[in-house]
């Protein structure tokens, strides 16, 4: 399964949350990450006290898993238009970088893993919505 990782699965993971690794481990054949939430979690990162650290755990945990990085690329523009038009239409705002998110996990065909409920408003995409 193409699993795309949103970025509080991504914290989980590198966490070791039970749940996620071990949902990584069963379903994640192909995994992705979209360069959104690599900015929220360098925001985060340069928010904290241990931006290096943070840092150097991404980028190993991106090369140890074999992460494919969705850049932002004309495709992805077009399907945010696409998703941001939908949710707009039946009146259901999400916020505008889990746009962004669903986009790149459209362009890649993949399923997103999330913790945040707002995605199954997003009829585009797959999604795994795990409980907190």
């Amino acid at each position: 399964m193409k699993l795309v990782l949103d970025t509080n699965c991504y914290c989980d993971y590198a966490e070791g949350r039970p749940k996620i690794v071990e949902l990584l481990a069963a379903f994640g054949d192909t995994l992705f990450i979209p360069t959104i939430v690599l900015g929220e979690l360098r925001y985060g990162f340069m928010r904290g006290n241990r931006y290096e650290k943070n840092e150097r755990i991404l980028l190993e945990i991106i090369r140890k898993l074999d992460i494919t990085v969705i850049d932002v690329s004309q495709e992805v523009t077009y399907k945010y238009g696409l998703i941001y038009l939908s949710l707009i239409r039946k009146g259901r705002k999400i916020p505008i970088n889990d746009v962004w998110i669903a986009a790149s996990c459209m362009t890649v065909g993949g399923t997103l893993l999330t913790r945040d409920q707002h995605f199954s408003e997003v009829e585009q995409i797959q999604s795994i919505i795990i409980d907190n």
